[in-house]
C-alpha cells in the first residue's frame, strides 16, 4: 500500500512539475530531462508513465479542462436552474469567468476544451474510472430527454457548443477579438440557447 502511494505520488510531482514548465516555457522548449530533474524522479520512472512530452501534455490538457467542467457542475449544483439551456449556459459562463482569471491555463488548453467532456481517448488507460453520472454529458443528454427536445444527435450538438465556446472564447479572451468577453458573452449564449432550444 506504502508503495502505491509513493507511485502515485511520484506521478502527481511529474504532471504537476510539467504543467509548470508548459506554461512558463512553452511545450516545445521544456525537455523531459528538465520535467524529471524539478520533479526529482528518475528518468526511467517518467517513461514508466508517459510515453513523451506530448502524451502528458495531452492528459494534463484533458484533465485541467475536466476539472473545470467538474467545478462548474458542483457550483450549478448549489444554485435552483430548471431550464436546460440556462443550466449549460451557467457552466459555460462558470468556465470562461474561470479561464479569464487565468490567462496561462487558456493558453496551456488552447483550442482544446473539448477534451475535458470528450477524453476518452486521451484519459482511457490512464485515469480510474470516476462516477460517470457527475458529468456535464450526463446532464445535457437527461435534460433533452427530460425537456422533450428534438435534437437529432445531441452528444455532437454538446460537442458544437464546447467547440465553438473554445475557440471563439481563447480569441475574445486574450485579444479581444472580435469583442472583449463580456461583451461577446451575449451572442455567445444567444447562439447556445439556439443550438439547444433549436429557435
Amino acid at each position: 500500500m506504502k508503495k502505491e502511494i509513493k507511485e502515485k505520488d511520484k506521478e502527481e510531482r511529474l504532471l504537476k512539475t510539467a504543467f509548470e514548465l508548459f506554461t512558463e516555457k512553452g511545450i516545445k522548449d521544456t525537455s523531459i530531462q528538465e520535467i524529471v530533474d524539478r520533479a526529482e524522479v528518475a528518468k526511467g520512472t517518467f517513461y514508466l508513465y508517459f510515453k513523451d512530452k506530448y502524451e502528458i501534455r495531452d492528459i494534463l490538457i484533458a484533465k485541467k479542462s475536466k476539472k473545470l467542467f467538474k467545478d462548474a457542475l458542483a457550483e450549478l449544483r448549489k444554485n435552483y436552474i430548471v431550464n436546460l439551456s440556462d443550466q449549460v449556459i451557467f457552466i459555460i459562463n462558470y468556465v470562461i469567468n474561470e479561464l479569464s482569471k487565468v490567462p496561462t491555463l487558456l493558453k496551456f488548453i488552447s483550442k482544446n476544451l473539448s477534451w475535458g467532456i470528450y477524453s476518452k481517448t486521451v484519459l482511457k488507460i490512464y485515469e480510474e474510472r470516476e462516477d460517470e453520472e457527475d458529468s456535464v454529458y450526463k446532464l445535457f443528454l437527461k435534460g433533452i430527454k427530460e425537456n422533450h427536445i428534438e435534437l437529432k444527435n445531441p452528444e455532437v450538438t454538446l460537442y458544437m457548443i464546447i467547440e465553438l465556446v473554445s475557440s471563439t472564447c481563447f480569441n475574445s479572451i486574450l485579444y479581444h477579438d472580435p469583442l472583449p468577453i463580456e461583451e461577446f458573452k451575449p451572442y455567445l449564449y444567444d447562439t447556445i440557447r439556439r443550438m439547444i432550444e433549436g429557435k
